[in-house]
């Protein structure tokens, strides 16, 4: 190379060492590309929650405060956007402690919510015992004390003692009986109180048996019922102008569908839609919709990650032939966590389109009808894709991305 040329080709050569911007550590200019985009510990990534844009670096401590993101309660494992845990706390969980009514009398005891009941109705007595001795020491917090005999009175500055009454005695001994037989009438009250408990927990363990089966057979019969979709799935989501309120009045809307088999046997998946707020940064009143992949009964059987290609629509309902969906088909990518196997009842991590469709375009044509909105999934695996029938098959790419 003449050395007149040296200068031009050092400003393209593709082994030369150039600074990244963004962590200013220096790379061969022909590996900068992938480093900015997949390596650099400053490259720019959205919280698959909240979508705030933050540095890859940051985004493991904003997962741990993110309000939108879910978390479980540690109590009653209900999943819960994280602003919304402490009201649940407070105010929701069945199974979260709780101190006794009667704390500031003295009982010391905490429960679950849910036993609170049966504790008021076990020491009725007890409690009953703790309010009388503190309303005993608080009058006797008002009783004159010993230094006041030091004190001298004049007899002649008062009335004269009105006379003692003969039956005072008489009404003392009443009142004493009174009391005894309001204690006896107690007593026959808590016993009964607990014949009643007893018989309200054989009762209660027996609904809860009723209730788990029945849950049970509703669980296989979900199951059943995902297995004969093939891979072409449609969610009904009623009740959809709720959702658009809920959206307007900028209170998050997350909606998950039912689980559905591509086959039998096949991959287990369910979809995920948001309606994003209006003042959600970059994708303010648009439609998100995403694919998870689910714990199924045949993942043993299958080859993971998962692999093939998703068709996503939001169906025009309208009747006659100008049918128009909103539609995107995306492939999968296997090096995403959301298309590993799944380790949970449901992979957290999701893959599709934040930006599928404006909310407003709803209204543009018969997307909304009797309040029911149709979303679509047909799932081609990768075996199908390979079978000579599906020559021709040529599916987009999506937006690449991950929630």
């Amino acid at each position: 190379m003449e050395l007149r040329h040296l200068e031009h080709h050092l400003a393209a050569c593709e082994f030369a060492s150039v600074e990244c911007g963004l962590c200013q550590q220096f790379f061969q200019r022909s590996q900068l590309q992938q480093h900015m985009e997949a390596e650099c510990p400053r490259r720019l990534v959205s919280c698959e929650n909240c979508l705030v844009e933050m540095s890859y670096e940051e985004r493991l401590g904003h997962e741990q405060t993110c309000p939108l993101a879910y978390v479980t309660c540690e109590y009653c494992q209900t999943d819960l956007v994280r602003k919304q845990m402490a009201d649940h706390y407070d105010m929701d969980c069945y199974k979260a402690p709780i101190p006794c009514t009667y704390t500031h009398f003295g009982c010391k005891e905490k429960m679950q919510r849910n036993d609170l009941a049966r504790h008021l109705q076990e020491f009725t007595q007890a409690h009953m015992r703790m309010m009388a001795q503190t309303l005993r020491s608080v009058s006797s917090s008002f009783t004159p004390t010993s230094h006041m005999a030091s004190v001298s009175l004049d007899p002649n500055q008062f009335e004269p003692a009105p006379p003692s009454f003969p039956d005072a005695s008489q009404q003392t001994q009443s009142l004493k009986e009174t009391v005894e037989q309001l204690e006896a009438r107690l007593v026959i009250q808590d016993h009964q109180i607990r014949e009643l408990i007893a018989k309200m927990q054989n009762q209660t363990s027996v609904v809860t048996e009723l209730k788990n089966t029945v849950r049970a057979l509703e669980d296989k019969f979900t199951e059943v019922e995902a297995q004969q979709y093939n891979g072409v799935f449609i969610w009904k989501i009623n009740h959809f102008s709720a959702h658009l309120r809920n959206q307007e009045e900028e209170r998050p809307v997350v909606i998950h569908s039912p689980g559905f088999y591509t086959g039998k046997p096949g991959y287990k998946l369910c979809l995920r839609m948001h309606l994003q707020l209006p003042s959600a940064p970059r994708c303010a009143n648009y439609i998100s919709l995403f694919v998870h992949t689910m714990q199924g009964e045949y993942d043993n059987l299958l080859h993971w990650p998962f692999q093939g290609t998703i068709r996503l629509s939001i169906l025009d309902q309208s009747e006659g032939s100008s049918i128009q969906d909103q539609e995107e088909i995306m492939d999968t990518k296997p090096d995403l966590l959301a298309f590993q196997r799944p380790t949970m009842a449901r992979n957290p991590k999701g893959f599709g389109y934040v930006t599928f469709m404006p909310i407003l375009a709803l209204r543009q044509r018969m997307f909304i009808k009797n309040d029911t909105l149709l979303v679509r999934c047909i799932v081609t695996t990768q075996a199908e894709l390979n079978s000579p029938r599906r020559e021709g098959f040529h599916p987009r790419n999506s937006d690449g991305s991950t929630l």
